[in-house]
């Protein structure tokens, strides 16, 4: 037996069913997208395994012990080497110092300067074998050999002292220009040396010789300012008042005050009397 709808209930349910299949399909889409961004967020993350220090560090040196024990013998060699280098430097300097202590001529300080030539001692025996060359009145050879320990020893403290030593054999040999040149480069390049004020002071002594008497006089005002505590400062303090015009030899100032102004003297002038007046009683 065949049931038959009527046909107006039949559209009817036809109509509904499409309305109820549209909402479920709309409703569920709409439920499982959050569900899946929650599971998409909230997704765990997977934890790297761990792993053992001490089978690390096996597994490092068994890949580069040979480059570390490479690098483990270079540093102790370069130890080594260093301090066999800073005894051997040690012991030359002491055999180079007692050398220049048992030295008394020219010839011995020049034989310290050949065998010990980077040393201290090789260095301060260039000076004493100068001293010994201008003692003997060998003013240039004295002069060539400060200037070879300036070439050697640019940054050595004494080379201002050298340089003086040098000024002073080119007065005696009577190059003044160049002496004075000299003492001028002290000044300028070693400015706070104990040697510049008296370069500044040695530099009077040739510019009177030279009658430059204003900038001689100009250099003792530079000392007395500069270096007011040094030594050379009263040394500069007496060239000073040398070099200042003599007051006497100027005559006196014409006297402008009027003699009735002037102060009365200290003896009292004799009074004159009258012919015919009497003594006071």
């Amino acid at each position: 037996m065949i049931l038959r709808l009527p046909k107006k209930r039949a559209t009817d349910w036809v109509a509904l069913a499409q309305k109820s299949l549209t909402w479920h399909k709309t409703t569920l889409a709409r439920l499982e997208f959050p569900r899946a961004a929650i599971n998409i967020e909230f997704m765990p993350t997977a934890t790297t395994p761990s792993r053992d220090a001490a089978l690390e560090t096996r597994v490092f040196w068994e890949r580069f012990k040979t480059e570390i024990i490479a690098v483990l013998i270079i540093v102790l060699f370069a130890i080594v080497g260093f301090a066999g280098y800073r005894f051997y430097s040690d012991q030359r300097a002491a055999a180079a110092s007692a050398l220049l202590a048992s030295a008394k001529s020219a010839e011995a300080y020049q034989q310290v300067i050949a065998n010990y030539p980077n040393t201290p001692a090789g260095a301060d025996s260039y000076l004493l074998l100068a001293e010994a060359q201008r003692n003997e009145r060998k003013f240039a050879e004295a002069t060539g050999t400060l200037q070879v320990f300036i070439n050697k020893n640019p940054n050595h403290e004494l080379v201002s002292t050298a340089k003086m030593a040098m000024a002073a054999n080119l007065e005696s040999m009577g190059k003044n220009d160049e002496a004075l040149s000299i003492y001028q480069q002290i000044v300028s390049i070693y400015p706070n040396s104990f040697n510049a004020p008296l370069a500044l002071l040695s530099q009077i002594y040739l510019l009177k010789s030279k009658n430059r008497i204003e900038e001689a006089r100009r250099i003792c005002e530079t000392i007395l300012t500069r270096y007011r505590e040094s030594f050379w400062a009263g040394e500069a303090a007496q060239e000073l008042r040398l070099l200042k015009p003599n007051a006497s030899s100027q005559p006196p100032p014409a006297q402008t005050i009027p003699p009735l102004l002037t102060a009365p003297s200290s003896t009292p002038a004799a009074t004159t009397l009258p012919p015919n007046s009497s003594k006071p009683r």
